[in-house]
């Protein structure tokens, strides 16, 4: 069995400082960049590529919607060609600063409103497939297990991770409770650690009407911007080794945690 263990990071830009990148990064195998649309500067860019690679953590885009004001969580009314140029630009520009450290990309994951509107439709995700396939169809993308963006980036053919998340609630359909409803967000770290580990051992979620949701993930995520992040991380790293998993980047072709 093995995972890999994923967060966001790079989202401090200009004075704003978000996160916890350095205590977070060593207990990740792989880390998913902002690209300056909802979060991150070239410069922060620049230092979180170089903290993974100090790590040894693989490096992704984290595309979002042109919205730092609301850090890209509020849906917007874009057609699927402007969300391709969006998604492009971005990565391109991670590409870039990641190419100059010495890095090279491993995966695009799209960030809040665009990931969670990928989801349920099918001409949005292609057009996030369609922009990481013409940038370098290498690229991994990452999205919920069974939804239109895992669809999408097949039909690009592109290489899919299914994605689960330790720290969000689920639905019985296996999709996220909306952050706008009660219990969306796991607090209980113990909880979290145990989700994480059925998702990666078991593969399957208990949903917040208590019923069993299968779910065939290869990477999990914890959220990096909520407190005691960096801790929790390192709980569910060592949980998932003790439980008999390996916790591998998820592009690495073998090795051991």
């Amino acid at each position: 069995m093995r995972v890999d263990l994923n967060a966001d990071v790079g989202e401090s830009f200009g004075e704003y400082k978000l996160g916890q990148d350095g205590l977070l990064m060593p207990s990740l195998t792989s880390a998913s960049v902002a690209c300056g649309f909802h979060a991150g500067d070239p410069g922060v860019m620049r230092e979180t590529v170089a903290l993974a690679r100090q790590h040894g953590v693989a490096v992704g885009a984290h595309p979002a919607f042109p919205d730092l004001v609301g850090f890209g969580r509020r849906e917007m009314r874009a057609t699927p060609r402007e969300v391709e140029d969006f998604v492009v630009y971005q990565i391109g520009a991670l590409a870039a600063v990641a190419a100059a450290g010495g890095v090279p990309l491993q995966h695009v994951k799209a960030h809040g409103a665009l990931y969670n509107m990928a989801v349920r439709d099918a001409a949005l995700a292609d057009a996030i497939a369609r922009a990481t396939a013409s940038v370098d169809r290498s690229l991994i993308l990452f999205g919920l297990p069974g939804s239109e963006l895992i669809a999408a980036g097949k039909r690009a053919g592109l290489r899919t991770a299914c994605e689960g998340f330790a720290d969000r609630a689920y639905q019985s359909d296996g999709t996220l409770v909306p952050r706008s409803e009660p219990g969306a967000v796991i607090e209980d770290p113990e909880a979290v650690v145990s989700r994480a580990i059925s998702m990666a051992r078991d593969h399957v979620v208990t949903a917040i009407d208590g019923s069993r949701v299968a779910l065939d993930v290869e990477t999990i995520f914890v959220h990096g911007d909520t407190p005691g992040a960096a801790a929790l991380a390192s709980r569910i790293r060592q949980a998932l080794i003790d439980a008999g998993v390996s916790v591998l980047p998820v592009g690495a072709a073998s090795g051991v945690s």
